[in-house]
């Protein structure tokens, strides 16, 4: 099978994942990375067998056909801007832009040139969320109603190097946890018609707890507490909840889909696996559904590996543009129903991603 030749453009954290998976799929082959470290670039290419390189030098090789955007959320969309200038096919890491104009004009961009954008999350893809797919589609609950998420923890200046994009316009559990969700839930759903919300600054200033930052102070300029209500075009209704702000943990599901014959609990969104939970109308316990498709280890990439067969093979990828923008205007949708107080119709849509078929191997794609 033709490999598509693909670039890396950021060498950060999680460069290193895609690089190693990269090698798992038939579709693609990684043979770059670059960064505005250079330093960075070339110890990163050093470690995967990949050329380190500038980011000018990448978008000049003219044998590198798609590049994979992994740079922090305000350099999203003027990065994939260079990409498309430079006539190569880009999958931006979530969200797809900091500002919903900055996303339609990637995607005006690309259509011009007639080139793809696609964008992560990538875990809708996984054994976990596409055996919920199947169970909805073979009926398991009857009628979707509606659905519950919850993403609560105490934010990521804990634990990360280098945590001040997360409390910057861009960021946020919202932009940087929410697309797991948002993009399960249109996964399982279909695209979203309408939402509302409320959202809140809880404190000021964040403390870095990593040992090279170690009490540095980080000022918050985005939302940390986040509620949203979404209608979705085909009937259900769902609740989220987004949080840095809870402190000693929570027991609440991380997805729960309800119908009229049974709720299904669907598995953390930002993982590839189970489990799989099923309560049909009647039971009193839950049932452990086995899941029926693979890509359950971390497959994180499948979505641009998914892109690249598809440009290939001239079909649609799943992990679309459409789709990444159609998040993205949600959450900023969200974000202006609680600024003003109001519902927000959503402008844009989405095709619902088609599953992938059972049977497959960790490496193979659908054609």
């Amino acid at each position: 099978m033709t490999k598509l030749k693909v670039g890396i453009i950021g060498a950060g954290n999680i460069s290193g994942i895609y690089l190693e998976n990269g090698k798992r799929f038939e579709s693609m082959e990684i043979v770059a990375c670059a960064d505005l470290d250079a330093e960075r670039a070339k110890a990163k290419g050093e470690e995967y067998g990949v050329r380190g390189c500038s980011v000018d030098e990448l978008l000049a090789d003219p044998n590198i056909q798609m590049v994979i955007n992994l740079t922090i959320p305000l350099a999203h969309a003027p990065v994939a801007m260079q990409v498309l200038e430079a006539g190569k096919h880009v999958y931006t890491e979530k969200p797809l832009a900091a500002t919903r104009e900055e996303g339609i004009r990637v995607l005006a961009m690309a259509k011009s040139k007639g080139l793809r954008v696609g964008g992560a999350p990538d875990t809708f893809l996984g054994g976990g969320i596409q055996t919920c797919i199947k169970l909805i589609e073979e009926n398991a609950i009857g009628t979707p109603i509606g659905a519950t998420a919850f993403m609560m923890g105490s934010g990521p200046e804990s634990w990360h190097p280098n945590p001040d994009f997360f409390y910057q316009p861009g960021g946020g559990p919202l932009f940087d946890m929410g697309p797991y969700y948002l993009t399960t839930l249109v996964a399982l759903l279909g695209p979203i018609s309408r939402v509302t919300g409320s959202a809140k600054i809880s404190f000021q200033e964040r403390v870095a707890k990593s040992e090279k930052l170690n009490g540095k102070r980080i000022k918050v300029e985005t939302p940390t507490h986040i509620g949203g209500v979404l209608d979705f075009a085909s009937g259900p209704m769902a609740m989220l909840l987004t949080s840095f702000d809870i402190n000693g943990g929570s027991i609440l599901p991380r997805i729960e889909l309800y119908g009229s014959k049974g709720t299904l609990l669907v598995p953390d969104p930002n993982t590839f696996t189970g489990p799989v939970k099923l309560r049909r109308m009647g039971e009193e316990e839950w049932s452990d559904i086995p899941l029926t498709h693979g890509k359950t280890e971390n497959a994180r990439g499948v979505g641009a590996a998914d892109m690249a067969q598809a440009i290939i093979s001239g079909r649609g990828h799943r992990a679309s543009g459409d789709l990444a923008y159609h998040v993205l205007e949600a959450m900023f949708g969200i974000l202006d129903a609680s600024s003003q107080s109001v519902h927000y119709t959503m402008k844009s849509t989405c095709q619902k991603p088609v599953p992938f078929p059972t049977g497959l191997s960790d490496a193979e794609l659908e054609v």
